[in-house]
């Protein structure tokens, strides 16, 4: 099932969220709708706040970058109450955008490399290092789940560049090819 993508101005997207416990309910339905939601807005990750929920929770496939970006990791991969335990001090910038900022798209500089722990759908436990861009595709994910988007990360005066944008995005006046709330 496709979810509504909750955009900037919805408080859920401010929120620190929840761990997701082993006995959450339809865990497993709600991962694959979450995938569904994020393939029909096109994007390449979506975090359980953008879709109303405050839950330590994303999914993220970067395949569809795979022919620009030969080192990118192909496939879906589920992150659950995810933990970044370390960032190293080499950054990199590029222009991200956001399904829950729609119309956006600002430079921002990131660690390069991040070792992450996590569980993935079947509870399995991993620390992974990962590095490039889907070190930030998780980081720009992770970030929904300490209340943070995209647009947190730029300069003060980039900010004030696109306040009205921004405005107006909070008020739902923005038009998507997806479903938004």
């Amino acid at each position: 099932m496709i979810l509504p993508i909750y955009t900037l101005g919805q408080s859920v997207l401010r929120h620190e969220t929840e761990e997701v416990a082993k006995d959450y309910p339809e865990l497993n339905t709600l991962i694959e709708n979450m995938f569904q939601t994020m393939y029909h807005a096109e994007g390449i990750g979506l975090a359980a706040p953008q879709v109303g929920l405050s839950i330590r929770l994303f999914v993220v496939d970067g395949t569809v970058l795979k022919e620009d970006m030969p080192d990118m990791i192909e496939g879906k991969r589920v992150f659950i109450n995810p933990e970044i335990i370390e960032e190293s001090e080499d950054e990199t910038t590029y222009e991200e955008g956001c399904l829950s900022v729609p119309g956006i798209h600002e430079k921002v500089k990131r660690p390069k490399t991040i070792t992450i722990h996590y569980f993935d759908e079947n509870w399995n436990e991993h620390e992974d290092t990962f590095d490039g861009f889907f070190a930030r595709m998780l980081q720009h994910e992770y970030d929904h789940l300490e209340g943070h988007v995209f647009t947190d990360h730029i300069t003060p005066i980039r900010r004030q560049m696109i306040s009205s944008k921004l405005g107006k995005i909070a008020k739902g006046k923005v038009s998507t090819s997806y479903k938004i709330k």
